[in-house]
């Protein structure tokens, strides 16, 4: 490891219940050939063996490239989230859709209130995401929006290699 860099987070260390922790990293997303989201200012979910979830502050965002999605969810820290689509050339011969691929809780428990408007985004579904120029690996399993980096240590939970997080 490059000693003028920090050790990595070991995300067994994360606690439970998820802390809520401002960054100051450069987050860069790229969807359906588009650049989605640009910031130097994201707000990351550590929670026991998740790597972090990053989320996005709307003016971050290219917003008129996303749509409301149906449905919702529910997490028993955060509260209800709705989801929304990318999407490219809406109604248009080239119409090109990322379903569900983002999420943001509009009225977050108070724990999270930071989060209210803010979006996290699943990045196995997008064409890139980077942090301070290394790309993400996403976090296995399609539930999980973790961002995988050399930053952060497992096991994941999702991971297939390890079927006690699952």
């Amino acid at each position: 490891m490059n000693p003028n860099l920090p050790e990595a987070e070991r995300v067994a260390d994360y606690p439970r219940p998820p802390a809520l922790v401002a960054s100051r990293e450069h987050v860069r997303v790229e969807a359906l050939g588009q650049l989605l989201a640009d910031t130097q200012r994201s707000l990351r979910v550590l929670e026991t063996f998740h790597p972090p979830t990053y989320y996005l502050p709307p003016e971050a965002l290219q917003l008129a490239l996303l749509q409301p999605a149906p449905g919702r969810s529910f997490c028993e820290w955060k509260g209800v989230a709705r989801y929304f689509d990318v999407v490219v050339d809406p109604g248009g011969p080239g119409e090109r859709r990322l379903r569900r691929a983002l999420w943001s809780y509009p009225d977050p428990t108070p724990a999270f209130a930071p989060l209210a408007g803010w979006f996290g985004l699943y990045p196995a579904l997008m064409d890139g995401c980077w942090i301070d120029g290394e790309r993400v690996v996403p976090q296995p399993g399609g539930f999980y929006g973790g961002w995988i980096t050399s930053r952060v240590k497992g096991p994941f939970k999702g991971d297939p290699q390890h079927p006690e997080l699952v």
